[in-house]
C-alpha cells in the first residue's frame, strides 16, 4: 500500500471542503474494509479509481453518526455502524428488513467496523475489474473481459458495455424501503434529498461512477420512511457459501410488500448480487399488481426472464434469483404485518 495523508475534520462542511480542496486524490473514509482493506491494496488505478492519496476521516464528526426516530421515520448517520443497525430495537421492530440486512453482512468483525455509508458506497465486484492486471474498461479500458471471460459472479441484469455487480446489500435494501439519501455539497448551503432508486449509476449512465454523487458532495444520513399499513416485509441472500454472512451475494432479494387478504395493493422487489445497481423488478411487481399474490406469483416471476442476458457461465443467477423471488415474496405474506 502506498501512502497518504488522513485528514480529521471535525464538521460536515469541513468534510467536504477537504474533498473539494484535494479533488480526484480524495476519499471519504469512514470503517475502511473496502477501501483500505480492498480497494488501496489492489492498488486500482484509472480513470475510474485513481489511487488516493488524500484520505478524510468521517468518524471524527460527531453529526454524522446515530439513529434517530421522528415522526415515524428513521435518520441513521452515515458513520453509524452496521452492528448499531443490526441491534437496534426500534429498526428492528419497524424496519426489520434494514435490521436483517445488516446483522448479515460480512462477519462480526466487519459489522463492528463496516458503516451504513461505506456498505452503500462499495466498489463493484468484478474480479477483472478489482484486479490491478487488467485494464477494463470500468478503470478506463477498452474490454470488458467478463464478456468472454469467467463470468460466473457477472451481472444478469442491467449490464451495458461493463458487467459489475452492485455489492451492498443494504443499498438494495433502502431501494426497497423507498429511502432518501441526504447530500452534502459545497455548492448549497442546505442539504439535497435523493431518492435511492434515483442514486446508483449503471454503466449506462456513467461508466466511472456508481452513484449521482459528485467528487466532493457527501452522503450525510438516510432517511426511512413510515411504514404503510399491512405492509409485510421479507429478506433472502444466498452465497457460495450457503450461508447468509461471511461473503458476497450470488442472489439477494428485499420485499416490502403492501397486501391486504393476499392481494397486491403495493411494494417492492429489489435484487442484489445480480445487476451494476441494486435492481427493482419492477416486471414482477406490475404483474402482481392488484392479484393474489400466491396464484399470481409463479408467472409474475418469469416476466424476469424477458429482461435478463445471462452469459456464457452465469444463467445459473437467473434460477437462482427466479427461485429467490418466490420464497422471499412468499415468507414475506406469511409474516406478520411491520408495526408502524
Amino acid at each position: 500500500m502506498r501512502s497518504f495523508t488522513l485528514h480529521e475534520p471535525q464538521t460536515v462542511n469541513e468534510a467536504v471542503a477537504e474533498l473539494r480542496s484535494h479533488g480526484a486524490e480524495a476519499r471519504p473514509l469512514a470503517g475502511g474494509t473496502d477501501l483500505v482493506a480492498g480497494v488501496m491494496r489492489d492498488q486500482l488505478s484509472g480513470s475510474a479509481m485513481p489511487y488516493p492519496t488524500h484520505l478524510v476521516d468521517l468518524t471524527t464528526v460527531p453529526e454524522l453518526t446515530g439513529i434517530h426516530i421522528e415522526n415515524g421515520s428513521a435518520r441513521i448517520g452515515a458513520t453509524t455502524t452496521l452492528l448499531e443497525i443490526a441491534a437496534s430495537p426500534e429498526l428492528t421492530e419497524r424496519w426489520p428488513l434494514l435490521a436483517q440486512a445488516a446483522g448479515e453482512v460480512a462477519s462480526p468483525e466487519i459489522r463492528a467496523l463496516g458503516t451504513l455509508g461505506g456498505n452503500i458506497h462499495q466498489r463493484p465486484r468484478c474480479w477483472f475489474f478489482r484486479n490491478k492486471d487488467f485494464d477494463c474498461i470500468k478503470k478506463g479500458g477498452d474490454i470488458c473481459f467478463a464478456v468472454k471471460g469467467d463470468n460466473r459472479y457477472n451481472a444478469i441484469l442491467g449490464g451495458h458495455l461493463c458487467y459489475i455487480v452492485h455489492p451492498s446489500d443494504l443499498a438494495m435494501v433502502l431501494v426497497a424501503l423507498d429511502a432518501r439519501a441526504r447530500v452534502a455539497s459545497p455548492a448549497q448551503e442546505s442539504l439535497r434529498e435523493v431518492p435511492f432508486a434515483e442514486y446508483f449509476l449503471g454503466p449506462q449512465q456513467d461508466l466511472l461512477r456508481e452513484t449521482v454523487l459528485e467528487a466532493d458532495e457527501l452522503l450525510t444520513e438516510v432517511v426511512i420512511p413510515p411504514v404503510p399499513a399491512h405492509t409485510h416485509h421479507a429478506w433472502q441472500k444466498l452465497n457460495d457459501k450457503g450461508q447468509p454472512t461471511w461473503d458476497f451475494a450470488l442472489v439477494s432479494v428485499a420485499a416490502a410488500i403492501t397486501a391486504i387478504d393476499g392481494v397486491w395493493e403495493d411494494g417492492r422487489i429489489v435484487l442484489g448480487g445480480v445487476a451494476p445497481t441494486p435492481y427493482r423488478a419492477t416486471a414482477v411487481e406490475e404483474a402482481l399488481a392488484g392479484q393474489d399474490i400466491r396464484s399470481a406469483l409463479p408467472d409474475a416471476i418469469q416476466e424476469l426472464r424477458a429482461v435478463a442476458r445471462p452469459m456464457r457461465h452465469n444463467a445459473f443467477k437467473l434460477q437462482l434469483a427466479e427461485t429467490l423471488i418466490e420464497r422471499t415474496v412468499l415468507g414475506a405474506l406469511a409474516s406478520e404485518p411491520v408495526t408502524a
